[in-house]
């Protein structure tokens, strides 16, 4: 039960041991049984002995207690990420049936100090669902999010809360606003989709995201992430990345006028693959398609995106093949 990093930096100095406090006599704390022969000693500090020892006996009887839930306090000072001590304060609450509220204020504290620990994150969506009340959540992961942008659990409560309590509304004006402050977030464009995905993609809604990424694009070539949300829009139509002309003179005007963002490239490539195989099925000649995608990819392999070679060298053999496969199945 003794897992995880430890840490007294939290505790202050005239903090007492627990061995030492007269209202804990009547309890014999447990030590740590490592073994007859452990493979390796850890030589946790006097306090995570002394706190765990008691925290061992405590749960050992069972004790539901005002001073056991204090005890989890300190324990989780100790070491925030063990999840018997989670367990354990919970099963307190309920039993004392302690002020829940009181139990948000003290965990926005602590996940305050452990940001990226998953137990402290866990126990808050328990303590939320018992009071099915969400209405701090996008405050709190709002002002994490403030300290670290892409913090994963912060996003991922965020997401929990507003799709379990339907607090969509007006999380797309939030999420502008930090792609407007950093267009590079991938993760609020990650959020942004899973808004839309959740609240649905009407054609209006299509028409208006891909204005807005378009535009996103024109401020900053080469960046991943819109690209991504680009593509993702466009698998919610019928699924072609040349679907929407718009979109496919946009990324051609972009290429006119001298881009070479390698996200660029790769979209064109994809999409000229696309346009040969339909133009040939309509009848036409698709030649045009087939040398550009060649051409591009050479691009891509010599120039733009050099590291990834073997991939580019892969991707337009593997064109090659389909064409051939093609002309076999019709007789050609």
């Amino acid at each position: 039960m003794a897992d995880g990093n430890s840490s007294d930096e939290d505790f202050p100095d005239d903090w007492t041991l627990y061995a030492n406090r007269p209202e804990w006599s009547d309890i014999e704390p447990l030590k740590q049984d490592d073994g007859e022969n452990p493979v390796v000693m850890i030589q946790y500090s006097e306090k995570f002995n002394d706190v765990f020892s008691y925290l061992r006996a405590v749960i050992s009887k069972q004790e539901k207690s005002v001073r056991a839930l204090g005890l989890t306090q300190d324990a989780a000072r100790l070491n925030a990420a063990n999840y018997t001590v989670w367990q354990y304060r919970r099963d307190i609450l309920k039993a004392l049936n302690f002020n829940l509220y009181d139990e948000l204020d003290y965990i926005e504290g602590v996940i305050e100090d452990n940001p990226k620990n998953y137990q402290v994150w866990h126990h808050r969506r328990v303590i939320v669902e018992w009071l099915n009340d969400p209405s701090k959540e996008l405050e709190l992961t709002e002002n994490i999010l403030n300290m670290d942008a892409k913090n994963y659990h912060a996003w991922q409560h965020r997401q929990w809360a507003i799709k379990t309590y339907d607090l969509f509304e007006d999380e797309l004006q939030y999420v502008d606003r930090l792609i407007s402050e950093d267009m590079r977030n991938n993760s609020a464009w990650n959020e942004r989709f899973f808004v839309l995905k959740h609240t649905g993609f009407s054609a209006d809604v299509l028409e208006r995201e891909i204005n807005y990424v378009m535009n996103r694009i024109r401020l900053i070539k080469n960046n991943e992430s819109p690209w991504n949300f680009l593509r993702g829009l466009l698998q919610q139509g019928d699924g072609k990345l040349g679907q929407f002309p718009e979109v496919v003179e946009f990324c051609e005007d972009l290429y006119d006028s001298g881009i070479r963002s390698p996200y660029l490239l790769a979209f064109l490539v994809d999409l000229y693959e696309e346009k040969y195989f339909e133009t040939k099925q309509a009848g036409n000649d698709p030649d045009e398609y087939k040398v550009k995608v060649q051409d591009l990819c050479e691009s891509m392999a010599t120039q733009h995106d050099k590291i990834r070679c073997k991939y580019w060298r892969y991707i337009v053999e593997n064109f090659r093949r389909k064409i051939d496969a093609e002309g076999n199945q019709n007789g050609l």
